[in-house]
């Protein structure tokens, strides 16, 4: 990188800090894409006009509001919630809701500016949002859950529509809660829509929904070693977290011939290791999957990951790898997939599931798992068009933030100012 790009990556980062502080999650973020396109922008002038990075970065709202709500020994609680509309350049903001005790402004700006970019990869036309509560739905009961669910949505049904911005589920936000929100949503309404995903199939949900992140991770995986002339048969496999995406993840690992020797059902019945409230990256493997939360790999874990033989990573969760460790992986030209293109299945499925419903028709399981793998073999070509470097080498974090930036960037540069 020369030093005129270096030099306006940190001016720019600084205005960034400036603008938004004690935002950490989200800093990161804005760092990792702008580390990767600012070289692009410098060399296109076309993306240096209209205050467009300026723009980018900037969510085009925050809606912040109160979720009161009653348990059921009649108390009344009181949580905080919001929806950040980051980006609609290319679709309708679409992104999760997540309900955590850890969600807060920042993290979901963060959430909602890599959707921008992971939702341009999938080349279906969605914009990029996310939204939640720090409302905790473990050890509630079904009727607490559903109450709260309830008040959420009568606030947040005020912003929210099929052509206007489209949540789904997140952590703590599963099959129960999308149910009770998509519920109350039509009783507020009067209407059906496609305005939730990851609904039930009974009214309107889509097959692979449930199982789109981990199975999409993988498929990510098989086309970068297929890159490569390898593939995930015969491959050592390590896996973190315990939720849909580890499990998915480690369901399409076996399909695929791979053995994956960290996970706590998969090793409790047929053998491998698995260590209570650790991370696993110690673990001599293969292939990694990290499938739990954010910065779960530090400097450290990457290290130890690239000295034990590990060839790929493949992130099914957000951001779990802090810059350092990328770094690391970068350095060691391993086949590093990072997020915002190996866990985009997900949302790919939802844009998938909004489309079944403005057909009113669904698709079978077959079908979409194959427009699925697809979607992933597309979001690999687009990272090797962008990150394929001179020595034939495979960038992938370059490809996937410059191939998402060029969509958005030239979808906001057609529409003016605004």
């Amino acid at each position: 990188m020369s030093g005129n790009a270096r030099a306006e990556i940190d001016a720019f980062m600084n205005k960034v800090k400036g603008n938004h502080p004690g935002q950490p999650e989200f800093h990161q973020a804005v760092q990792e894409v702008i580390d990767s396109i600012m070289p692009f922008v410098l060399e296109n002038a076309r993306y240096q006009q209209d205050g467009l990075l300026d723009r980018i970065v900037e969510p085009d709202r925050c809606i912040l509001f109160r979720v009161a709500w009653t348990d059921d020994k009649g108390e009344t609680h009181v949580n905080r919630a919001y929806r950040v509309e980051f980006n609609n350049a290319i679709g309708a903001y679409k992104g999760g809701l997540r309900f955590h005790p850890s969600v807060n402004l920042g993290i979901l700006k963060f959430l909602g500016f890599e959707q921008v970019f992971k939702n341009s990869l999938t080349t279906l036309p969605m914009g990029g949002g996310k939204g939640g509560s720090d409302f905790d739905p473990k050890g509630k009961s079904d009727s607490e859950v559903m109450r709260f669910c309830q008040a959420f949505m009568t606030e947040l049904s005020k912003h929210i529509g099929p052509n206007t911005d489209v949540p789904a589920g997140d952590i703590g936000v599963g099959a129960r809660e999308v149910g009770y929100l998509f519920g109350q949503y039509k009783r507020i309404r009067n209407e059906f829509t496609g305005t939730m995903t990851g609904k039930g199939l009974s009214y309107g949900g889509s097959l692979i929904r449930t199982e789109a992140t981990g199975y999409g991770a993988v498929y990510f995986m098989e086309n970068m070693l297929n890159a490569r002339g390898d593939s995930v048969k015969g491959k050592n496999c390590t896996v973190s977290g315990s939720g849909n995406v580890s499990i998915y993840t480690t369901e399409k690992v076996l399909h695929l011939g791979g053995k994956v020797v960290t996970i706590k059902e998969y090793t409790e019945k047929w053998g491998g290791e698995y260590y209570e409230g650790k991370r696993p990256w110690h673990v001599k493997c293969d292939l990694a999957f990290p499938s739990a939360t954010q910065n779960e790999i530090d400097a450290e874990d990457a290290k130890a990951l690239v000295d034990n033989g590990c060839i790929g990573v493949s992130e099914g969760a957000n951001m779990p790898t802090v810059p350092e460790g990328v770094e690391i992986f970068m350095n060691a030209k391993i086949a590093y997939g990072l997020g915002k293109a190996a866990n985009a299945g997900g949302v790919a499925v939802s844009g998938l599931e909004q489309s079944q419903n403005a057909m009113r028709y669904s698709w079978s399981r077959e079908e979409v798992d194959n427009k699925l793998q697809q979607i992933m073999k597309d979001i690999h070509e687009k990272c090797a068009e962008y990150g394929t470097e001179k020595d034939g080498f495979i960038n992938y974090v370059n490809g996937a933030n410059v191939g998402g930036f060029v969509k958005v960037a030239d979808a906001m540069l057609a529409q003016g100012v605004y």
